[in-house]
């Protein structure tokens, strides 16, 4: 059974998850309230997977990441939040989150993206990822000059940047990494927000510029 820590500063928010992720037979191992303590409890309970919003007191979902990251902790991070801004996206997700996903999504929506980090994919919702992606083509929202830390990319999405660097489309990719084409797609949109690109072929730039393909 998937084990899942739920982070949120309202009680009646993390009570109907645990209902909702209880009837779906995911085990909810933990909650916190904010960052601070969902460190503790992450570290207490080594959850397959955190559920994190973003706007909470004292120390945020923002501060939550950077410090997993810092510190070195690998755990998959699904942002499950009522916050769609375009720059607080890129932010999650460069700061390492794996999934985003908003509060309005569906029992099942949720359950299949937990899964999906727990097996080691990323999942953002589909509306996010294409208004994100056609702001970024369009220059709507600021795109990161910096290096994008390696960390930053989980290792499959490493291993699909590379044969994206080697020119392989979905089809060929999914089949090289045994996975399903849909995952591929989500992999593929994930590596171009990250990075900050308007398009395959930019994101493979800026990634032999940064040294990521190394």
């Amino acid at each position: 059974m998937t084990r899942v820590v739920v982070v949120d500063d309202q009680t009646l928010v993390r009570h109907g998850i645990r209902t909702l992720l209880d009837i779906a037979h995911v085990e909810v191992v933990g909650e916190a309230d904010d960052g601070a303590a969902a460190l503790e409890v992450i570290a207490q309970e080594a959850p397959d997977v955190v559920l994190l919003d973003l706007r909470m007191p004292r120390y945020d979902g923002l501060w939550t990441l950077r410090q997993l990251r810092d510190r070195g902790i690998e755990v998959p991070v699904l942002v499950l939040t009522t916050f769609d801004d375009d720059t607080l996206v890129l932010d999650a997700l460069q700061s390492g989150a794996r999934g985003y996903l908003l509060k309005d999504v569906t029992v099942k929506q949720l359950t299949h993206a937990v899964q999906t980090l727990a097996d080691g994919g990323t999942l953002i919702a589909p509306s996010i990822t294409d208004r994100l992606l056609r702001a970024i083509r369009t220059g709507a929202v600021p795109t990161p000059e910096a290096a994008v830390p390696a960390q930053d990319l989980t290792e499959r999405e490493r291993e699909v940047l590379r044969l994206m660097a080697e020119g392989y489309p979905n089809r060929q990719i999914a089949q090289a990494l045994f996975l399903a084409e849909g995952t591929v797609k989500n992999h593929v949109s994930t590596i171009l927000l990250k990075l900050g690109a308007r398009d395959r072929t930019n994101a493979v730039l800026r990634a032999l510029r940064d040294g990521l393909l190394r």
